[in-house]
């Protein structure tokens, strides 16, 4: 059975992305790897909303073609694309089924709606989250609101260089 990881950065006050997406304020901590390409090699399947979509490939050259990737959208006649297969059916039970898969673990990367989806379904196994000491005051929350109460055990504590800080939590 595969299981879901959500590795993901934050603002210190809370937000993976800009009110319109940008991430140009993770810009000066990419330099370090601070561990992603060990963890890229425990993934093979990719799970991004369609906004996050549209945010990697601003980036330039499409980043992984080695993974099967899922975008999840709304769109109701999505193209799939290069290295990509859009889902517009329900997310919950597409990916319910996509855990009962042998492989490698899933990689969650983002954006808020997709995660509030998983959390609230109990989906996700896995959080690592990395708190960069920006706060930018206005975006994409890290977890929308939600009446959905889900417990965590906190496994793991680095702090990084540039005042960052990594959180490993599993599902309690």
């Amino acid at each position: 059975m595969k299981t879901i990881h959500l590795l993901i950065a934050s603002s210190l006050d809370g937000y993976i992305a800009g009110s319109n997406g940008e991430v140009d304020w993770l810009t000066p901590f990419e330099s370090v790897d601070y561990g992603y390409n060990a963890f890229i090699d425990t993934i093979d399947t990719i799970l991004m909303g369609n906004n996050t979509y549209k945010e990697v490939l601003s980036f330039g050259e499409f980043p992984y073609k080695s993974k099967i990737n899922y975008v999840f959208t709304r769109n109701a006649e999505p193209q799939d694309a290069p290295y990509v297969q859009f889902i517009t059916g329900n997310a919950t039970e597409f990916i319910k089924a996509l855990k009962q898969q042998n492989g490698l673990a899933i990689w969650l990367v983002g954006g808020g709606r997709l995660i509030t989806t998983l959390l609230q379904a109990e989906l996700i196994d896995k959080i690592t989250l990395f708190i960069i000491p920006v706060t930018i005051g206005r975006g994409i929350p890290l977890f929308p609101p939600s009446d959905h109460l889900s417990s965590w055990t906190l496994f793991d504590v680095k702090a990084l260089d540039k005042g960052m800080v990594q959180l490993d939590y599993i599902k309690k």
